[in-house]
């Protein structure tokens, strides 16, 4: 799973995703792209889950980038924790992914191999996305 190797700071705050994606929101590196509509925090596994996904279906051919990196910690409390006692500990890893983010990039495959592959991924993102194909020049 994704993850910084070290934090600045261990403990974030929430903060808030708004607006469209400034950054990351073309295609640079392959012909095919899958866009986020959605502003949302995308956690490391389901980042992963869909990684798998289109690698599996892909069968190892072509190649697939990752765009997005989660390096927002998410802390909580333990259970059964009464109010107060401070902030709790770190839990897991979020990417803060804004609507227009391109999230996953692929070439060396074929539009159809690409477009199914990317549905699959689709399917394990809490986000509504979009099939982007790069035009050329």
């Amino acid at each position: 799973m994704l993850m910084p190797n070290r934090t600045k700071y261990r403990k974030v705050r929430k903060g808030r995703i708004k607006g469209p994606a400034t950054n990351g929101n073309v295609i640079s590196f392959g012909q095919y792209a899958l866009q986020s509509l959605d502003g949302e925090r995308i956690t490391s596994r389901q980042i992963e889950a869909a990684r798998q996904a289109m690698t599996r279906y892909i069968k190892r051919g072509g190649k697939v980038w990752i765009r997005i990196f989660p390096q927002t910690a998410v802390t909580r409390k333990p259970q059964d924790v009464k109010m107060g006692g401070g902030k709790g500990s770190p839990e897991y890893f979020v990417a803060k992914v804004r609507p227009g983010t391109i999230m996953f990039e692929m070439q060396g495959v074929t539009e159809a191999v690409a477009r199914e592959a990317m549905r699959l991924a689709a399917h394990k993102l809490p986000v509504k996305t979009r099939f982007l194909v790069k035009e050329e020049v």
